[in-house]
């Protein structure tokens, strides 16, 4: 009997082993599951963010569904430029929304229908010139009855210091700068940077930048 007692010990002894080593690969596992989530929201928080389309405003060049990647690191380094694609919050709506930067401070802004000025030149809109070809072959304004730009209710045409100017490239279904006024830089987001899904539209987004 008292032989088998050492033998009685080692298994003992071999199943708090087992127990402690499960115990030590669940600690593991939960340490690296932390680190994981920590490390997603602080680049969420800081590097990247998903965004969704949702509206017609940007058409045809982004649809209702597509999900892209917002870079939120780009305009800590420098300013927005005139063409890149943004997200930026609407506060008093309690959304974001998605748009093209037209104007930067300082510049004058016109649209007249169809026609962009800054700074009083006609600038061309390669993003949206094949919708603007189609329109006019069928003998109407892409800007539809969109409004122009100043107008009654936004009447100061040059971007003030620390705002831009933003314009959906669906310009006669738009709720843009023309309508909210102008951004604040503050309320920017980042720049649009990848569509990621759906996976047969997966690219890196054009910025038109002059």
């Amino acid at each position: 009997m008292q032989q088998d007692l050492p033998e009685r010990a080692a298994a003992h002894a071999s199943g708090s082993g087992k127990r402690g080593g499960a115990y030590k690969e669940t600690v593991e596992w939960i340490k690296a599951l932390v680190i994981a989530v920590v490390l997603v929201f602080l680049i969420r928080q800081f590097l990247f963010s998903p965004f969704i389309v949702d509206g017609a405003s940007m058409k045809p060049n982004f649809e209702t569904g597509e999900r892209l990647i917002v870079n939120k690191i780009v305009y800590t380094i420098r300013e927005p430029k005139y063409g890149e694609v943004v997200v930026f919050d609407v506060p008093e709506q309690g959304r974001r929304f998605i748009k093209r930067v037209i104007g930067v401070p300082g510049d004058t802004i016109r649209l007249e229908g169809d026609d962009l000025y800054i700074n009083d030149k006609k600038i061309e809109e390669p993003y949206i010139k094949e919708a603007l070809e189609a329109a006019h072959a069928e003998g109407m304004l892409y800007n539809g009855g969109g409004p122009n730009f100043p107008n009654a209710e936004h009447t100061e045409g040059t971007v003030p210091e620390g705002m831009i100017f933003a314009l959906g490239d669906n310009r006669s279904d738009s709720t843009d700068s023309r309508m909210i006024g102008f951004v604040s830089d503050k309320e920017v987001v980042g720049r649009a940077d990848v569509i990621f899904w759906p996976l047969n539209k997966l690219e890196f987004i054009k910025h038109w930048t002059k």
